[in-house]
C-alpha cells in the first residue's frame, strides 16, 4: 500500500498561512489537491509497473485499487491485490525445451523447462489447448497429471519497489505543492 502522506514533500509548511485564511474551506482545497496528485501518481505507477513486471497496463490497472481522499480523511491510498501471477498473462513462446516468458525489465526472459501451453506433436502444427484458457502447464507424473506454472511475480510486492515506487514519490513531490497552490488560489479568489 502506498499513501500520498508517506512521501516527504518539502515546502508544504509555507502553505500554513494561506490554509488558515481559508478557514472551513481549507480541507476542500487540500482534498482536491491530494486527489488530483494521487490520480496523476497512479497513472505513473501503472505505466512504470507495467514495464517493470512485463504485464499489460490494463491488467495492472485492474489490480491497483484506489481509496481517494475525503474532507474528513485526507489520505489517498493505492492498494494492490493478487498473488503469484500466472504465465498466461505474460508474453510467452513455446519452444522444444519448454516455455520462455518475458517477466519485465527487472527479470527479462525466463525459461520454464518442460512446460507447454499448446497440444499436438512437436514440431508439427500445435494448437492452443481449448480447455486450458491459455495457462502454461508442466507434467508432474503421468499423461493427465498437470500443474499450472506461475511466474513468481507478485504485483503488491513489485509496486513497493523499483521504478514504480520512485515514480510515485517523484510525482507526489513535484505535483502536490503546485496543486495545493492552485486550489488555495482558486478558493481565495472567490
Amino acid at each position: 500500500m502506498i499513501r500520498v502522506g508517506d512521501v516527504d514533500v518539502k515546502g508544504l509548511t509555507s502553505f500554513g498561512n494561506m490554509l488558515g485564511a481559508l478557514g472551513d474551506d481549507a480541507p476542500k482545497a487540500v482534498n482536491r489537491a491530494i486527489n488530483r496528485t494521487g490520480d496523476m501518481a497512479r497513472t505513473q505507477v501503472v505505466k512504470k509497473l507495467s514495464a517493470q513486471v512485463g504485464l499489460p497496463q490494463q491488467l495492472i490497472r485492474r489490480s491497483v485499487q484506489v481509496k481517494r481522499s475525503s474532507w474528513r480523511d485526507l489520505n489517498y491510498e493505492l492498494r494492490a491485490a493478487g498473488g503469484d501471477v500466472s504465465l498466461k498473462y505474460f508474453k510467452r513462446r513455446e519452444t522444444d525445451d519448454g516455455v520462455r516468458a518475458y517477466l519485465g525489465q527487472s527479470r527479462g526472459w525466463d525459461w520454464f523447462a518442460e512446460s507447454f501451453f499448446r497440444g499436438g506433436r512437436w514440431p508439427g502444427p500445435r494448437k492452443e489447448i481449448s480447455w486450458s484458457h491459455g495457462h502454461v502447464f508442466a507434467r508432474t507424473g503421468g499423461r493427465t497429471e498437470l500443474e499450472k506454472i506461475t511466474s513468481g511475480v507478485f504485483i503488491p510486492v513489485e509496486m513497493l519497489s523499483g521504478a514504480s515506487a520512485k515514480a510515485f514519490s517523484r510525482t507526489v513531490e513535484s505535483t502536490l505543492p503546485r496543486r495545493l497552490d492552485h486550489e488555495i488560489s482558486r478558493l481565495l479568489a472567490h
